[in-house]
């Protein structure tokens, strides 16, 4: 065994200053958080209600990096436990001098269907990819699945798919005469308009009818019980008309088969097939806007294009393309009131941060000093 001689003679090293021992106690904190939030476990908070009833806005999450497998950074040159921005100075927080592969690590789950999931939103091209804007939502089917909605309810492979949580649809109440006793009611079935100053609905009108009531975002239960109460007139679904994905404009109308032209609704959508590592798809004009994004953005191709219906490579067109990684159709709970792949397509896997796995703690935005904690939803676990 070889030991290390010492000058006896020699001058004993001076003791750590208080300041080098509070940057030493520093960097090791924010080196260890660093790797603990990558590798483990990190904290985020629900900031709007697509995803209710599941999650409400003021729940506090645990996402777990451990399902899925952490990823390796793509973007290293950042301000640790930053995302975007330095808080307080609102600066950015990275440079994207350096961009790198990314691998996903072992982990002990696959993406299942009815998976909460956080991930970085696909469309968000001003972003490297590692730092887009993070998203939570269900995923409803993954790949290799065709996915279809008809009159609101999934169906995966052409059978009716089994819906975790507790899926939202939106419907205009008509009753004859906004009261006390209407308002009451909403608030004990826990139906909540986050618009509204005090917590409660606002009663309207109906642009398209005139008819007096509220527009409500509800469970099914909730809405049975609102259809058998004495002061309902009607309760319908009302879904906004907005241009879903493959959207029209990402192509600039030269030639795309749209949603649009497909007849393809929030509430009768597809069918769409989701697609799957190592599957060969031909392209063809009346599929390629579906696939475009995939080929030209998110599996870093070259010189991809769009011309006349077709993706092009080189100036010539694709008339077939093998998928390089899984993808994933998210959805939120709200399914009105949600931003997801209905409107921008499929989740890269790669884009896939974690699985939500635990509310540790709940605090309600228009609650009271007394009210401000949802007690009865702390330490949930998600479903």
């Amino acid at each position: 065994m070889l030991f290390r001689k010492t000058d006896p003679t020699a001058p004993p090293r001076p003791p750590k200053t208080k300041s080098r021992e509070w940057f030493d106690s520093l960097l090791f904190a924010v080196i260890a958080a660093t790797l603990i939030r990558w590798a483990t476990f990190e904290a985020y908070v629900i900031p709007s209600p697509s995803m209710e009833h599941s999650l409400l806005v003021g729940d506090y999450l645990f996402v777990s990096k451990l399902h899925y497998g952490p990823i390796t950074p793509q973007t290293p040159l950042q301000v640790p436990l930053t995302h975007q921005t330095v808080p307080i100075l609102n600066i950015k927080s990275y440079s994207d001098a350096i961009q790198l592969p990314t691998y996903r690590l072992p982990g002990f789950s696959s993406i299942k269907r009815n998976d909460v999931v956080v991930f970085h939103v696909p469309h968000e091209a001003q972003y490297p990819a590692d730092l887009r804007t993070n998203y939570i939502k269900r995923c409803i089917a993954i790949a290799g699945d065709t996915l279809q909605i008809r009159n609101g309810e999934i169906f995966l492979n052409g059978k009716p798919g089994a819906i975790g949580g507790s899926p939202q649809t939106t419907y205009f109440l008509e009753v004859e005469t906004p009261n006390d006793e209407v308002r009451q009611a909403l608030h004990e079935q826990g139906v909540v308009d986050y618009d509204q100053p005090d917590g409660m609905p606002a009663a309207g009108t109906d642009p398209e009818t005139g008819k007096l009531g509220y527009f409500i975002s509800c469970p099914a239960p909730v809405a049975e019980f609102f259809k058998k109460q004495p002061y309902v007139k009607s309760l319908t679904v009302t879904a906004p008309g907005v241009l879903l994905f493959p959207d029209v404009a990402d192509f600039h109308g030269s030639g795309a088969m749209s949603a649009v032209q497909r007849k393809w609704q929030l509430d009768s959508y597809g069918p769409l097939p989701v697609p799957k590592k190592g599957q060969t798809i031909a392209l063809t004009p009346g599929n390629a806007a579906i696939y475009y994004k995939i080929v030209g953005q998110y599996e870093h191709n070259t010189n991809i294009s769009w011309k006349d219906g077709m993706i092009t490579q080189n100036g010539q067109p694709l008339t077939s393309y093998t998928i390089k990684q899984n993808y994933y159709f998210m959805m939120g709970d709200n399914r009105h009131n949600s931003e997801d792949s209905r409107f921008w397509g499929f989740v890269p896997e790669d884009h896939v941060v974690g699985k939500a796995v635990l509310i540790w703690l709940s605090l309600d935005p228009f609650g009271d000093a007394w009210h401000k904690v949802r007690w009865n939803r702390l330490l949930h676990t998600i479903d």
